[in-house]
């Protein structure tokens, strides 16, 4: 497990709406003034969710900034996408902090991270597509997102806020460096950009497997989650996508599965990164 003292640059919390907070961190990248948005959420309400658990990098600042949003002692329900490190990061402390929370999660999450963390399997409820969940004041809708690296991934849809965290869906690389500025919403980022990011992110960094689907059946399952019309869009990997600029994200990641495939980092762009660093 990394030491909690290595920790990536914090940034502030965002209230995306009453009762929906987006808890960020950013991970830089090799080489370019790039980074990548690790986030995970928060519903406030009558049954507080935490949504994702963050990186083990940036443990303490993690659960500062979630506690001082919700209670451990109220929060309810811990859902959980996936198992890879950046949503899982600090799955096994919540769960011990929060006495009262049961775990989301698909079966297959369970089965395959396991040998990693000891889930309570009395406290857990195992959802798939297309199940809803009652946490008091709302329900959770499940579904599967179109783009996903891992087959345990899942999302959810809040019917009240209309909040829909996607997960990785909609995942990009964005401008900037360290002690910079993080940005909030996609409509700052240039349009050509944003374009390149999710197909960069989505193809190479997520789901090589998109460029063999039939563009028709992929592009459906990119109109099922359209037709859920959200208020704002929330992942783990982009900053906000608000109900102005659903249909343009949609339209891009419908588009992948015929997108030309951009060349990945090789062996030469490793060198000179090491080069660069003076290794």
């Amino acid at each position: 497990m990394p030491s909690e003292e290595l920790r990536f640059e914090h940034h502030p919390f965002q209230r995306i709406g009453p009762d929906v907070h987006l808890i960020q961190d950013v991970q830089f990248a090799l080489g370019q003034p790039l980074c990548v948005p690790i986030n995970s959420a928060v519903l406030t309400g009558q049954e507080p969710v935490i949504i994702d658990t963050g990186s083990p990098r940036n443990r303490r600042q993690w659960l500062d900034d979630v506690f001082s949003i919700v209670e451990p002692e109220d929060v309810r329900w811990v859902f959980v996408s996936h198992e890879d490190a950046d949503h899982t990061g600090n799955l096994e402390t919540v769960m011990a902090r929060c006495p009262n929370a049961t775990l989301l999660c698909s079966w297959a999450l369970v089965e395959r991270f396991s040998c990693v963390y000891d889930f309570p399997l009395h406290r857990c409820r195992w959802v798939a597509d297309g199940d809803t969940v009652d946490i008091g004041d709302r329900q959770l809708a499940v579904l599967r997102p179109p783009i996903f690296d891992s087959p345990s991934t899942l999302s959810v849809f809040d019917t009240r806020s209309r909040m829909m965290w996607a997960t990785d869906t909609f995942a990009t690389a964005i401008p900037g460096t360290p002690g910079s500025a993080l940005m909030q919403d996609v409509s700052e980022l240039d349009q050509q950009a944003w374009r390149d990011g999710m197909t960069m992110f989505g193809i190479h960094g997520l789901a090589p497997w998109v460029s063999m689907a039939d563009p028709r059946r992929f592009a459906a399952t990119v109109t099922t989650l359209q037709r859920l019309d959200p208020s704002v869009v929330l992942t783990g990997h982009s900053p906000s996508i608000h109900a102005n600029r659903v249909d343009e994200a949609c339209e891009i990641l419908g588009s992948l599965a015929e997108a030309p495939v951009p060349p990945c980092p090789d062996q030469s762009v490793l060198d000179l990164i090491l080069a660069a660093m003076g290794d």
